[in-house]
Parts: C-alpha cells; structure tokens; sequence
C-alpha cells in the first residue's frame, strides 16, 4: 500500500508538480490569511479577477510568460481595482461589499475581452489563464540555477514564496495590529491605509505568479482556504500562519493524489483537497469546543 502511494513520486516530474504546487500554495496563504483576518476576503477575490486585464497587457508588452510586465500589469491592474472600490464605496455612497462586486466584475470583464481579441495574436491560452495547467507548467521552460535547472514556474513559485515570507515578517504586526484595532494601530506608529494598500499590491503579485499553475479564479480559493483554517484551529496569529502553512502543504499531497488517481486538473483538485482540510478542521473546532452540529 504504502509503495503504491510512493510510487507516483518516484516520478522527476511530479515531484517536480508536489513541491511547486506547495509553493504556490504557500506563497497565497500567508498573505491570505492576513485577507482573511481583515475581513477582506472579498477584496481579494476581487484582485484575483482584476489582475486579468493586467496579465493580458503584460504579455502583450513583454511577449513571453516570464516578462516584467506580466508583473507589473497585474499588480497596477489590482491597485487600479482598489482605487476604483473606494471611489465607488466613498464618492458614490455605495456600499463596500457592492462596490467591490461593480469593480473585480468590470475588470475581470475587461479582462477576457482582452483574451478573446488578442489570444490569437499571441501563444496565450485563455484556459490556462483562467483554470491553470500545473502539470503543462512544470514540463515547459526550465532556468538554471547555479549547476541546477529547474522549471521555471518552480522558480516563479519559490520566488512568490521568498516574496511572501518577507512581506509578513516585514509588515506582519502592521497588518494585524490594524486587523483588531486600527486606532491603536495609528497610535503606535502604524498607517494602516498604507499597511492595507501594501498587502494587496502583494496580493496582486502573488497571484500573478500563482495564475500559470492554478489560474486566476483558483487562485482565490488557495488565498482563503488556509487562512480561514488556520483561524478555525488556533486562537494566536503565529499558530494561524502555522496551521495556514501546513494547510498549503496537505493540500497540495492530496490534490496531487486526487488528480492522480481521478485524472482530474491538478490545481482544482488541490482547491478540493484544501476544501476537504477546511470540512476537517470545522469538525475538529466543533469537537474541541463540545458544540453539536444542528
């Protein structure tokens, strides 16, 4: 049983496919779980959506997936969507969550018009930049590392990954001091508007390197998945980033075997098996707490 289940990894490539689909994993839910700590898990929807109209004009401009501007355009894109929430939510009078809904709608919009105009002028597939292809993305173009070469969407996912880690040494505390309390926050020194901008142009980032593996609409799932089961399991935000952390590992082993066994898109079923963990944890902080299910 067990050579059965190691089997599959004795495999170059998807050993490969498990540890970048961990990195990408990774490298959304640190970042996520401050999302979700905010209460802006919405908003992070919206940038996921958002950044589609910069990814096309990025590759238009760069002409390759690993362009500059492929990151550039997605994080202007998602900064532009913000700028567009709070004009919408502050200059119109209207509300927050629907104001967020107006904007990542429009530029999702704008978004695969961009796609369907362009894609046939450029090798840009429109499902692969919606849904993702993890196994094509591990298999395509490789870089050198010193004496090693390794698939590039590896190295886009371990940079994310580096990238993230930072952010939330660097502006950890900022990003949950204003979570619980954003007057304290100004007190002591901390601009949570720029605290707050700061994160979602991470966000906006993050996605951009996510999007080649599990595309722009999975990409939300593994930026709230974690975070919100880290919540449901611990009560301290370091004990949230850890079980946030291990989350992005078992889902991306079990969406691996999932898609192995049920030959099913890799990224959906690491979004399945995340959602799984997510079931597993609410049954667990049921138990603990020693609430029935109604």
């Amino acid at each position: 049983m067990i050579d059965e289940l190691l089997d599959p990894l004795r495999s170059q490539a998807n050993l490969w496919l498990v540890i970048t689909a961990f990195l990408v994993a990774l490298s959304c839910a640190l970042p996520g779980t401050y999302l979700v700590l905010r209460r802006m898990a919405l908003t992070g929807d919206a940038i996921t959506h958002s950044v589609l109209p910069g990814i096309v004009a990025g590759f238009l401009l760069g002409g390759g997936l690993d362009s500059p501007w492929l990151l550039a355009g997605a994080a202007l894109a998602g900064l532009a969507c913000v700028m567009l929430i709070e004009v919408i939510h502050q200059r119109l009078g209207v509300r927050e969550d629907a104001a967020t809904g107006i904007a990542f709608t429009t530029f999702f919009a704008l978004g695969v018009l961009g796609l369907r105009l362009f894609a046939s002028k450029v090798d840009l597939d429109p499902d692969c930049v919606l849904f993702g292809s993890l196994e094509t993305a591990v298999n395509g173009a490789r870089v050198s590392l010193g004496s090693f070469e390794v698939p590039l969407a590896f190295a886009s996912a371990a940079g994310a990954s580096l990238v993230a880690i930072a952010g939330s040494l660097v502006c950890g505390r900022a990003w949950t001091t204003g979570a619980f309390d954003p007057l304290h926050a100004r007190c002591i020194g901390f601009r949570d508007g720029y605290a707050r901008t700061l994160l979602l142009a991470l966000v906006a980032m993050i996605v951009t390197a996510a999007f080649q593996a599990v595309g722009a609409i999975l990409a939300v799932a593994l930026l709230i998945l974690p975070g919100a089961c880290g919540l449901l399991v611990a009560r301290r935000i370091p004990g949230v980033l850890l079980i946030a952390t291990l989350h992005a590992l078992l889902s991306a082993i079990g969406g691996f075997y999932l898609a192995w066994f049920a030959g099913i898109n890799a990224a959906a079923a690491i979004v399945l098996a995340g959602f799984g963990l997510l079931c597993l944890a609410w049954a667990w902080s049921l138990l603990s707490s020693g609430r029935k299910v109604a």
